[in-house]
């Protein structure tokens, strides 16, 4: 089934323009409990893009190529960053932020574009939520 999603960006890593503009080209999700979309985004769903603080959402990519990491540790991290990095739109210095995580998720980015904004509701999931999986944006389509 195709889902959609709403990736909640910081604001810190310029992640949003770096995804608009083609520099980062994989999004990633480094999660100490197994949480969407650990294992729940395929490819053809759509991630919508969004900034921490930012009311609207303002760009949209399909999910191409997945990957999926468990039982993480300090060295596995390293080995993923070293093979991803720059498609990631980090460097090395992120694993000092990441170190702890257990579950990782990389999804590949197509077809990005910028979008007409709109705002979302996202009551019920928590106001630290960083990635919001439903089956239609519509349902919290403002």
């Amino acid at each position: 089934m195709i889902m959609d999603h709403v990736a909640i960006l910081s604001k810190k890593g310029d992640f949003l323009r770096k995804i608009i503009s083609g520099e980062k080209t994989i999004e990633s999700r480094w999660t100490i409990p197994k949480i969407t979309p650990y294992e729940n985004i395929s490819s053809g769903d759509t991630i919508y893009f969004k900034e921490s603080g930012v009311p609207s959402i303002t760009a949209r990519a399909k999910a191409g190529k997945t990957l999926f990491f468990a039982d993480l540790n300090h060295s596995k991290i390293e080995s993923i960053l070293i093979e991803f990095s720059a498609a990631l739109g980090v460097d090395l210095s992120y694993l000092e932020k990441i170190k702890q995580k257990n579950y990782g998720t990389l999804v590949y980015l197509l077809n990005v574009e910028k979008i007409k904004p709109f705002e979302i509701n996202k009551k019920g999931y928590g106001t630290g939520c960083a990635w919001i999986t439903v089956e239609d944006i519509k349902t919290i389509k403002l």
